[in-house]
């Protein structure tokens, strides 16, 4: 961790408000009625109601939906033993991963106690409070009795997420391999290096899924676990002590089919490889640095299969494939456990997935990478939306199954619809596209860049390494306030500057201008002048050139003055008659796309309908599926005015151009959002579920919506996104956030990736 990532990160969890979580109403409060429901003497009711039947709480409370995140704080990862206090932003941290892929609701309980049976007395006393408990960074051998005790006495899931988590995505990494190198569980001998919560987790998931148990050698710190070892061992490592004379881990690899490694960086050498197997199966899980580098091992096992904890390899073994899904499914079905089957039955859903054709959704949210099963793609990404719609079903049917459900479910199919709502809503929606933009950064110039906020971004994108930045701007004057700023990016070495009054290009960007524009009345005398003075002209032509490959500008000036340069210079897509634009919003309801938000007043119906085919486009971009809603005054007919009219023509030109998409229309913003709204007044309303890109129709009523929205709600904003262009150009609004800017930037990487792409297949 660098000083100024550490910098970042401390600020991040001072402002503006101290911590990451808050406790919010779920119920209007907004008069006396309210009050005397909420309170006495209207509460009485829902306390007498459970009183006569505990299983009523799920109904009347919030305890169906929350889990406890709880721990002593004495194994946190990569601090060890810091203490309940210190951990608790970790805990909270977790508590926020739960919200954003479930909707769960956590409250993070860091107990002050050591011993192991206080320990559990204090959090079964708790069991009325949570539907759920989740032990977090307790040491081991502890964390075995605690979590064992707790599963006996409580009868809510309790799940220690350090030892299943892990151990759910390496067994389903595991199964994978083995499809793969078509070898059996049964049959393939493993070597552990490691004997911790999380390695002893992974073997006994292993074995209850058909791997004996013989077939398994452990080493730790101290050597081979074997029997008659008195030094550094508990019950539970024991189980896997074998009779042999071997002591090292050099003396049982050989001939290993797996190695499985939860221990330390670099115990694993190439020597040991060389002596595995034929396509040893390698999961060097150890973090921040593995057993193994991935190289390495390649370098004397080229057909080896891989997997690390690591983002910057494939196939990496992140819990948040699973933990959320888990407790998605239990707490639905109001399980009494999280039991074997249940595991197993996350382990299989996982890798079935991985297993699965890359949707277009997928492919759309890794900015148009294919996805495609084999060594390099064991598991899932922790981004595709399709997790929670495979995995909490699977595991809320074993539950049910295996007996430990008290709520069972009728209608799976309605249930995995309604898992669909949690999808994407949440600011986490940038992540895919962030990822994406790592893998290839593009060249993206900004164009007011001797704008603070332009700078600032530039210092972060460089930092993530999202971009290749390019800077318009006076080299005297970004100098000046890079200094002032204090910021560390340097001209020349961190990003290109281009500088309006001393560039070389000068004079072959202004001819290309003059050649564009001769005929609309621009002389090369003005040529030469709006190349000198307009920075987002220089900016177009850069991309119209192929020097840069993206534009990001317009923080200073008109939009529709920018708008108009970027159309003259890099032109609409082929195709496209009027382009348009679009602005996400994420809300706690649910992610929103509002369209036309600063391109076009008043469009005619052709217009919309290109418009929402546009849109349409760019939600896929996201990995989300648009479910789209023409918004109006009126309410399925009921006005005749020409605004309504024009938003039905707009549906039926929608539906000859692309029968596929789900699109609705024309309807007010309400029904938009309940389809309970929705099928009241219109049963036969052919969209689903909650709209997600709401098509407006006017400019004005999309701008205004979508700033009272950004302005009264606590949202993540996206955007404006330009549609319609030749090339990525997007243009900003004066009140643009550095944080707008960073999360434009990786959108325009993806869009110039995929331009680039679409480029070479058209050669």
């Amino acid at each position: 961790m660098t000083d100024d990532f550490k910098h970042a990160a401390l600020e991040y969890h001072r402002h503006p408000t101290p911590g990451k979580i808050e406790v919010v109403s779920t119920k209007p409060v907004a008069n006396q009625r309210d009050l005397a429901l909420a309170y006495s003497p209207g509460v009485a009711a829902a306390c007498e109601a459970i009183a006569a039947d505990p299983q009523a709480a799920a109904q009347m409370t919030a305890r169906g939906n929350l889990v406890g995140v709880v721990t002593n704080g004495s194994a946190v990862l990569g601090l060890g033993n810091i203490g309940p206090l210190a951990s608790k932003p970790v805990m909270e941290g977790k508590g926020v991963l739960f919200k954003k892929f479930a909707g769960i609701d956590v409250f993070d309980i860091e107990v002050d106690e050591p011993d192991p049976q206080r320990f559990v007395d204090i959090v079964a006393a708790l069991e009325p409070t949570f539907g759920g408990i989740n032990l977090e960074d307790i040491k081991a051998p502890e964390c075995f009795e605690i979590e064992d005790e707790l599963r006996r006495r409580l009868n809510i899931p309790v799940f220690h997420d350090d030892q299943h988590g892990t151990a759910i995505i390496a067994a389903a990494a595991i199964r994978n391999a083995l499809r793969i190198v078509e070898k059996s569980i049964d049959e393939v001998r493993l070597v552990c290096s490691g004997a911790g919560a999380a390695a002893i987790a992974c073997l006994d998931l292993l074995v209850a899924m058909g791997m004996p148990k013989g077939n398994i050698t452990v080493a730790d710190i101290d050597g081979v676990v074997y029997k008659g070892r008195k030094k550094n061992m508990d019950p539970r490592k024991e189980i896997y002590a074998r009779e042999t004379a071997s002591r090292t881990l050099q003396d049982v690899i050989e001939g290993a089919d797996i190695f499985l490694g939860l221990s330390a960086p670099g115990v694993l050498s190439k020597s040991m490889v060389a002596q595995m197997a034929r396509q040893p199966i390698i999961m060097a899980l150890a973090n921040p640095v593995p057993e193994i580098d991935p190289e390495q091992a390649r370098e004397v096992a080229p057909d080896a299969i891989i997997a690390t904890g690591r983002t910057d390899y494939p196939n990496q073994v992140n819990n948040v494939l699973c933990f959320p899904y888990m407790f998605r499914g239990a707490l639905d079905v109001g399980s009494a456990a999280i039991n074997e089957e249940m595991k197993i039955a996350a382990v299989d859903a996982v890798a079935d997935l991985a297993m699965e054709e890359s949707s277009e959704v997928v492919v759309a949210a890794y900015g148009g990478k294919s996805l495609s099963f084999g060594p390099d793609y064991l598991i899932p990404k922790p981004f595709d939306p399709r997790l929670i719609t495979r995995v909490a079903p699977a595991v809320a049917q074993a539950a049910m199954d295996s007996g430990v459900a008290c709520r069972p479910i009728d209608d799976m199919d309605a249930y995995r619809l309604q898992l669909q709502q949690y999808v994407f809503q949440s600011g986490l929606l940038m992540k895919p596209v962030f990822e994406r933009a790592r893998e290839q950064p593009m060249r993206v110039v900004y164009t007011d860049g001797e704008e603070e906020r332009i700078l600032r971004a530039v210092q972060l994108v460089v930092d993530e390494g999202l971009v290749h930045p390019i800077v318009v701007g006076r080299r005297w004057v970004v100098e000046k306030r890079l200094s002032k700023l204090g910021l560390r990016v340097r001209i020349d070495k961190d990003f290109e500057l281009v500088d309006p009054h001393d560039d070389s290009r000068y004079r072959q960007y202004w001819q290309t201008y003059h050649s564009l524009m001769a005929r609309r009345g621009v002389s090369p005398a003005a040529a030469r002048t709006m190349v000198r003075t307009r920075t987002t002209i220089i900016g177009a032509l850069m991309v119209h050139l192929g020097d840069a490959d993206a534009l990001i500008g317009g923080i200073e000036g008109r939009y529709h003055r920018q708008l108009q340069h970027i159309e003259n210079v890099i032109g609409r897509r082929r195709g496209v008659r009027n382009m348009a634009a679009m602005n996400v919003l994420v809300l706690p309801r649910g992610t929103f796309f509002l369209c036309d938000t600063y391109v076009n007043y008043d469009p005619s119906p052709h217009e919309v309908a290109e418009m929402t085919l546009l849109a349409a486009d760019g939600v896929r971009r996201f990995g989300i599926t648009p479910k789209v809603a023409l918004l109006s005054h009126s309410n399925f007919g009921t006005s005749s005015d020409p605004s309504a009219e024009k938003m039905r023509q707009a549906l039926e030109l929608i539906q000859d151009r692309d029968s596929s998409l789900e699109v609705e229309g024309e309807m007010h913003g309400d029904a938009a959002i309940s389809e309970e709204v929705r099928r009241r007044l219109f049963p036969e309303a052919q969209l689903f579920g909650q709209a997600n890109l709401l098509i407006m129709p006017g400019l004005d009523a999309a701008n205004i919506s979508f700033n009272l929205l950004k302005g009264t709600t606590e949202s993540v904003s996206v955007g404006p996104i330009l549609l319609g262009t030749e090339r990525p150009a997007h243009i900003l609004t004066p009140s643009a956030t550095v944080r707008a800017i960073v999360n434009l930037s990786a959108l325009s990487v993806v869009e110039a990736q995929m331009a680039g792409s679409l480029d070479e297949q058209v050669e």
